[in-house]
């Protein structure tokens, strides 16, 4: 989720009420001029965040970084929350879209392999982990941040949708037993499955800081393919008929 690629674009524009001019995240993207401006901000946030961390970003290393004048930093952005809650909104407007291997387990392996290499890559994984940490001292960041993966999940949970529609996953429950045989389907949640691969992932990243590989992406997604095929991610309602 935390791919590369989105880490590179995670950027955003959000107007905080200071110019009509400017607008709020989602309504408009714009191009030529202000698209550079915004690229330019954005990586001299990415910079300063892992250079300094969120407590040493100021605006000014972000107007000396990007070229942009403070002025017009403060007039756009306001503050250094608004700067890094900015960079993580533009996040949710890349192309970026989840593994397609052909098989449930083949894309979810590809997806664990997409956060352990975007965490431990170093050419990648400071920002990233930069952003993260930035979102536990700010309350704006922290916003910006669960928009940013709830989007990013969203998009995953077209792994869920592929597997369903092959066969590889059924929201009937297990036929082992007679009765339950002729029991209602159930709805199947693809968030939850989709997050179940990444969560002890992030655990370990952000909570216990142990380090994570590939071993451990593997162990993730036997868990998660466990799970689903025993029908841990189906909440028990009956799927509604389409």
């Amino acid at each position: 989720m935390t791919d590369e690629k989105a880490r590179r674009t995670t950027t955003g524009e959000r107007a905080h009420g200071a110019d009509a001019a400017t607008p709020e995240p989602g309504t408009r993207r714009p191009g030529g001029r202000t698209a550079r401006t915004r690229a330019a901000v954005r990586d001299a946030v990415l910079a300063g965040l892992t250079e300094h961390g969120y407590p040493g970003l100021t605006v000014e290393y972000v107007a000396e970084h990007s070229g942009v004048h403070k002025t017009t930093l403060y007039r756009r952005w306001k503050d250094v929350e608004g700067l890094v809650a900015d960079a993580l909104d533009l996040a949710g407007e890349d192309s970026w879209l989840p593994p397609d291997t052909g098989s449930l387990e083949g894309d979810l392996h590809a997806l664990a392999q997409e956060v352990v290499t975007s965490f431990t890559d170093p050419a990648v994984s400071a920002s990233g982990s930069a952003m993260i940490a930035a979102g536990f001292q700010s309350e704006r960041a922290a916003e910006a941040l669960r928009t940013y993966y709830a989007e990013r999940f969203t998009r995953c949970e077209a792994i869920v949708e592929r597997a369903l529609r092959r066969g590889e996953l059924s929201t009937s429950p297990d036929a082992d037993g007679g009765a339950e045989a002729a029991a209602p389907t159930r709805a199947l949640d693809a968030g939850a499955l989709v997050r179940s691969v990444s969560a002890p992932l992030f655990f370990r990243l952000f909570i216990t800081r142990e380090p994570i590989d590939s071993a451990l992406a593997e162990q993730a997604v036997a868990v998660t393919l466990a799970a689903a095929r025993a029908g841990v991610f189906t909440d028990g309602r009956a799927a509604e008929e389409g």
